[in-house]
């Protein structure tokens, strides 16, 4: 797959010191979500600090462009898949696949761990985003409730690597 124009995707190297950008940037992928979604987003619990140590515990990958954070994707790695969280794109740059090439260095990054899959979450509120996962190879497993919550507020999906 091509990326976009201009766009590079690196893995969150050792020594990253632009952690209030990343966490501008999540924050701005996530603000329409606000009054959409209930709960409120976990993204609404990140501060740099928090943020800093979720990239100690799991892989981050970056959309970069002319030095700009434009993107990124965090995975933790459980025993038999990885499970993809916190994916965001600067609002304005969103439908031009950016996210999608961050998707996709999760899976490549997983096949080479030999992980058989890789999961994710999504609200229920979010049937644009289910379609999305679903275009990227994505498959309903589960719908899940928040604690607190008698109805589901989470779809699970996971997609089977080859």
């Amino acid at each position: 797959m091509d990326q976009p124009a201009g766009v590079f995707i690196t893995q969150l190297a050792p020594g990253f010191e632009r952690w209030d950008e990343l966490l501008t940037l999540i924050m701005r992928a996530f603000a329409p979500m606000d009054g959409v979604i209930d709960p409120p987003s976990s993204a609404h619990l990140l501060n740099v600090e928090n943020l800093r140590d979720k990239a100690g515990r799991e892989i981050a990958f970056l959309a970069l462009q002319d030095g700009r954070i434009e993107g990124c994707v965090f995975a933790l790695e459980r025993t038999d898949d990885f499970y993809v969280g916190k994916l965001a794109v600067e609002p304005e740059l969103q439908g031009r696949g950016i996210g999608r090439q961050l998707m996709q260095a999760v899976e490549d990054f997983a096949r080479r761990c030999s992980k058989p899959a890789i999961e994710l979450q999504t609200r229920i509120e979010l049937t644009a985003n289910h379609a999305t996962f679903a275009r990227l190879g994505f498959r309903e497993t589960e719908r899940t409730a928040h604690e607190g919550y008698d109805r589901p507020t989470s779809i699970t999906m996971r997609k089977v690597l080859a």
